[in-house]
């Protein structure tokens, strides 16, 4: 377990590193990439088509121009080879560019915009051509729209065909039920732009942040937006032959935007800041200026979803940078060959470098930078926010600002760290200094620990609902002998509890012990909620070794369970009172409230105990995974586990088991006491 304690709001409190550049970089693209996507397909100048060989009078796509440029290796197998294709397709691309070049956006629209509804998101592709050359990163951001939002919907009528759809955009390509409807040959000139390694693959280059503004072909997005219009014309004729219908999956939606407030809201002082950076930071490559500039542009103008188009390939392209320096691999910063695998997020995040050296950037960057950028790209409980945005699940019209502001953020944060010489300016600037204590005091929100810490932090303010249940008058009580307990019994019970407390206490964070007074706590949980200290204590979350996230996946289902438990009690207690006070009861039902009332007195501290003992565990879990006790930690899990659960099932208002709960609960008294008793007593010899 380590701790962390929180930096003034000052820059300085941010070590500066400098990424040494020993030489220029001109591309990211491999010189066999850089020919495939730059050249190639542009050197057939004396091949003149007409529009009307592509085209038919009707609009209609003539797909036979188009799929007789594909050439095969293997014509049986349909192994394709991909440079004669791209060259005999280049003057095919660069007629349509023409052509689309010629036309205005209403009469696109009115010629062709009805062939993209077939997608759902027929505003994206006119978007597309009203943008087509309206900037030097128009291109790019264009091709990034196109092939994300074409994904998606060739995954809705995979999906209409088979329920699974497949992760990878080039299996599904491959797919035989795509094959089915648009037809073998269609498929294949698709896979020449963006299905294979050693196709164009537009679509990584671009959003892995390979390709600077000047490495990509405009032609090739006019050909791509011509193609979804065929696509269309195919799907119209295959819907009327069978009578398929297409329903669209919902797309993705940011629900989790309340932990996603880490960053303050950036105003135009630090846009302004964000824009004199990226001319001084080394993070940079200063052929991908273009792209950040264009990013700080669109989420000043409010579009948000262009913004992080522009800065997350970005953001990757100059990790990668980073990446490459600190582990000494300066021939990963290009794209692979077709054998090879692209340097990605994944692998600049990951523990090791080739399985076995270990990785040198979370040394560079630091563990709270590395455990944000996990959180915000990679953890699978998190925003995945390229994943969602590169597969065209997420609506590009009304995305949402805050995830736009949490990575700029992010990115105002790396460039200032590779800044290179100091800068008294921006070292003394307040926004500036927020921004950076926001990511060097940041825990993980996504990760399993972060999980479970706010999974408690929640249960535990759900469980002062107990403190306000609704009880009958005073004489209604009084009147009836049953609605008595026994004093007796709740005096054993607290007793029972401030044993195993200070049992428990113990294994609390030492500076945070005395905090915890035994007594207050048995009566009132809310001391362990208002404890800021205990709460902002740092515990790693990176690489999290499998027997931690055992240990925390069992402490989040007891978690769960007890917050099941305490709804349950709070909604039949809220619904008999009524029923009472309603003199609606029949008699056993009245017996029954009775047991209810009796029972919570001993099911709420039950459920104080247990989010206890979780909280215990959240931060001594490494500590107790490097115990050769493991297996009986584990053990006492599960029995909490079992507990929590069977409680769940007695409190069920269908079930309303409040006698057997009391019996339960002093069961599970005795066994957690016995259980710390031992543990302390192992640890004492030791």
């Amino acid at each position: 377990m380590s701790s962390r304690s929180s930096p003034k709001t000052s820059v300085k409190n941010l070590e500066i590193k400098t990424m040494s550049t020993e030489c220029e970089v001109r591309s990211c693209l491999s010189p066999n990439v850089h020919y495939l996507v730059c050249k190639l397909g542009l050197e057939e100048e004396e091949k003149n088509l007409d529009i009307e060989s592509i085209l038919l009078n009707t609009g209609v796509v003539c797909w036979k121009t188009i799929t007789v440029c594909i050439k095969f290796i293997e014509s049986e197998n349909r192994i394709i080879d991909y440079v004669e294709s791209i060259r005999c397709l280049g003057p095919v691309c660069k007629t349509v560019h023409t052509y689309m070049k010629s036309m205005t956006p209403d009469c696109f629209d009115k010629e062709y915009g009805i062939w993209f509804n077939w997608t759902n998101r027929k505003e994206v592709f006119l978007e597309v051509f009203s943008f087509l050359s309206s900037s030097e990163t128009s291109p790019a951001l264009c091709l990034m729209k196109l092939t994300s939002t074409l994904e998606r919907a060739l995954g809705d009528v995979h999906v209409m065909m088979n329920n699974e759809c497949p992760f990878l955009l080039k299996t599904l390509l491959l797919s035989k039920e795509l094959s089915h409807v648009f037809g073998a040959a269609v498929m294949d000139v698709l896979r020449v732009f963006m299905g294979s390694p050693k196709s164009l693959n537009l679509r990584n280059l671009l959003w892995h942040g390979f390709a600077s503004p000047q490495e990509i072909p405009s032609m090739y997005c006019s050909m791509l937006l011509l193609m979804v219009v065929g696509l269309g014309q195919i799907f119209q004729n295959y819907k009327y032959r069978t009578d398929c219908i297409l329903v669209h999956r919902n797309m993705f939606s940011f629900s989790q935007w309340d932990q996603l407030f880490i960053f303050p809201v950036l105003c135009e002082e630090a846009l302004s800041l964000a824009e004199g950076l990226i001319k001084k930071s080394d993070f940079v490559l200063s052929i991908m200026l273009p792209y950040w500039q264009a990013g700080i542009t669109a989420y000043r103008e409010e579009r948000y979803a262009d913004s992080l188009m522009f800065i997350l390939p970005q953001m990757e392209c100059s990790l990668r940078c980073v990446y490459t320096r600190a582990n000494n691999c300066p021939h990963r910063l290009q794209t692979a060959e077709s054998e090879e695998f692209y340097t990605t997020l994944d692998e600049i995040l990951a523990k090791n470098v080739k399985r076995t050296e270990i990785n040198a950037l979370p040394t560079m960057l630091g563990e709270p930078i590395m455990e944000l950028l996990w959180d915000l790209l990679n953890n699978p409980e998190g925003p995945r926010i390229r994943d969602h945005l590169s597969h065209g699940e997420v609506d590009l019209t009304s995305f949402p600002r805050v995830i736009a502001n949490e990575i700029l953020a992010s990115s105002l944060v790396l460039l200032y760290k590779f800044i290179g010489k100091p800068c008294k300016e921006l070292e003394e600037n307040e926004i500036m200094g927020k921004i950076v204590s926001s990511a060097e005091t940041y825990s993980s929100q996504f990760h399993p620990i972060g999980k479970l810490r706010n999974q408690v932090l929640k249960c535990i303010k759900q469980l002062q609902d107990h403190n306000d249940l609704p009880r009958p008058p005073q004489d209604q009580i009084e009147r009836n002998p049953r609605f008595q307990s026994s004093e007796l019994q709740l005096h054993t019970k607290d007793t029972t509890l401030k044993r195993i407390i200070f049992c428990i206490q113990k294994h609390f964070p030492e500076e945070h012990r005395d905090a915890l007074i035994v007594e207050e706590y048995i009566q009132d949980n809310s001391k362990l909620f208002h404890l800021p200290e205990l709460w902002n204590h740092h515990i790693s979350t990176l690489y999290c070794p499998r027997a931690v996230l055992e240990v925390v996946s069992l402490l989040r289902k007891i978690v769960s369970q007890c917050s099941k438990v305490t709804e349950q009690v709070v909604y039949s207690s809220e619904s008999r009172y009524t029923e009472w006070m309603n003199k609606s009861l029949r008699s056993r039902q009245r017996i029954t409230y009775i047991h209810l009332l009796n029972s919570t007195q001993y099911i709420t501290p039950a459920m104080r105990l247990l989010l206890l003992i979780c909280t215990v565990y959240i931060f001594n879990v490494y500590n107790l995974c490097a115990q050769q006790q493991m297996q009986d930690h584990l053990k006492f899990l599960k029995l909490s586990l079992q507990f929590a659960e069977n409680l769940v099932t007695f409190t069920n208002s269908e079930k309303n088991k409040w006698s057997e709960s009391i019996n339960l609960i002093d069961k599970y008294f005795d066994k957690v006491e016995l259980f710390f008793k031992a543990i302390n007593f192992k640890e004492d010899k030791l």
